[in-house]
């Protein structure tokens, strides 16, 4: 079993860095092949809207972004975090986003899904709802998520409930992924969105995006 854990806080020692981290610790100690990676540490550009991705599979900018793609692609499950900036996500994770095939090309299909947001405010909640949302869409059944509000630059240890929910977590996406807990309200939401808003548009399309409809059929989703 692989998951893979993004962390996409440009801190790597931050609360949301802590939280992923323990969770990281739990699932190797399941005996799970973890990758975490940190979106600081790689070069990913802004994606300049040619949608030329759609039409050969891949994005024509040479940098990291593919190879996190790939790396996803290959995983079981995928654990993603980020602060709260300004009610959002950060940026950093925003601009891989839009270069990561997520929604369109169905990049998180039947993968399981974890999202950890934190915060100082009431914003975290509209982060988490942006989080769940990119998940729900891009395919994957979501195991559960963790809304942390925190002082700044404090240290987890300190709150006992975010122990607690991470051992939780932890346990519940390696049950989920053992048992492929078929989440079936989570399904149905998905074929609505992917039935009647991805796939139509995607198909007037036509070989413009050629490189969406392969990937779906590597997918079985076609």
């Amino acid at each position: 079993m692989r998951i893979i854990i993004v962390n996409g806080s440009p801190r790597k020692g931050g609360a949301t860095a802590q939280i992923l981290h323990k969770i990281e610790k739990l699932l190797i100690q399941g005996g799970v092949e973890v990758d975490f990676v940190n979106i600081s540490e790689l070069n990913i550009q802004p994606c300049y809207g040619c949608s030329a991705c759609y039409k050969t599979g891949f994005c024509y900018i040479k940098d990291d972004a593919e190879e996190l793609s790939e790396k996803i692609a290959a995983s079981q499950g995928i654990i993603i975090g980020s602060p709260t900036y300004a009610s959002n996500i950060s940026g950093s994770l925003k601009t891989f986003i839009d270069r990561g095939h997520f929604v369109i090309e169905q990049l998180l299909y039947k993968k399981y899904a974890i999202s950890v947001v934190t915060g100082e405010n009431y914003g975290s909640r509209d982060a988490s709802k942006i989080l769940t949302k990119l998940l729900k869409y891009s395919g994957s059944k979501i195991s559960g998520k963790i809304v942390c509000n925190l002082p700044f630059n404090s240290s987890i240890d300190n709150f006992k409930k975010i122990e607690k929910r991470t051992s939780l977590l932890a346990d519940k996406i390696l049950r989920d992924i053992n048992n492929q807990t078929p989440y079936k309200f989570q399904s149905f939401i998905h074929k609505i969105v992917f039935s009647f808003g991805i796939r139509p548009f995607v198909k007037k399309k036509g070989k413009d995006y050629l490189g969406v409809t392969t990937r779906w059929s590597n997918l079985g989703l076609n």
